[in-house]
């Protein structure tokens, strides 16, 4: 039997939280620009949906790559299919709604901003990972996203996008 002694977990990274509130549409993946994980924002490049990457501006983002149900994409690795997105093919993409998201670096509040990480990698900071504080440069608001709560104990954490 398992207790919870603080908090139950937030989620998994990329799930819709909120499904009344959630405005989800299909976009068409580039298999040369894959993302790393669910729970990643991206934009439009070519028609194409792609990771929010290195120089990006903050109005390149365009929504954020959630997992679909049922679960598509399992690999031996990853047999739930819980962090491994599809490279080719038809992804959901979140355009307004609250979502679960793993946090990079910062301690995220209700009610503060989101950023991603555009500059400067480093370990545990990587290019189109979430932050909870800007980073001069090397970090972008995400216009409209705000944490919704702090983070769990596996870095977790509800946003809201576009609402």
């Amino acid at each position: 039997m398992a207790a919870y002694q603080y908090r139950i977990p937030a989620g998994i990274p990329g799930d819709v939280t909120r499904q009344s509130a959630a405005k989800i549409e299909s976009q068409v993946l580039n298999s040369s620009l894959p993302f790393a994980g669910y729970g990643l924002f991206g934009k439009l490049a070519s028609n194409k949906f792609v990771p929010v990457g290195s120089g990006d501006a903050a109005s390149a983002v365009y929504g954020l790559l959630v997992r679909p149900y049922p679960i598509t994409g399992a690999n031996a690795s990853d047999p739930l299919g819980t962090s491994v997105p599809p490279t080719t093919g038809l992804a959901d993409v979140l355009r307004s709604g609250y979502a679960n998201v793993k946090i990079n670096a910062g301690t995220p509040a209700a009610g503060g901003q989101v950023y991603i990480r555009v500059a400067a990698a480093a370990a545990g900071k990587p290019i189109g990972g979430i932050e909870a504080a800007a980073d001069s440069t090397n970090t972008i608001a995400v216009v409209g996203c705000i944490f919704m709560s702090a983070a769990d104990a596996s870095g977790n954490v509800e946003i809201a996008f576009n609402i």
